[in-house]
């Protein structure tokens, strides 16, 4: 459920339909400023912050979704 929420934000912000779950963020032309983006996204859509550095750190859609649900910060 989390990967989805993310794979749907990271599509919207970066304008693309087909992500994959181990897609790089960078090699699909991700940049800090789509970045600070769907750090908002998380915020709004999913009530979860995510530091800039974690983003970096995870940089495909499976890897930032197994980071946001180690916080347990999104209700089942």
């Amino acid at each position: 459920m989390t990967a989805d929420l993310v794979r749907a934000i990271w599509c919207r912000e970066l304008g693309r339909d087909d992500i994959g779950g181990d897609d790089d963020f960078f090699a699909l032309g991700g940049q800090s400023v789509i970045m600070v983006g769907i750090q908002g996204a998380f915020i709004e859509d999913m009530g979860v912050e995510v530091p800039m550095d974690q983003m970096f750190l995870h940089p495909t859609v499976n890897r930032i979704a197994a980071y946001i649900d180690s916080l347990g910060a999104l209700a089942s």
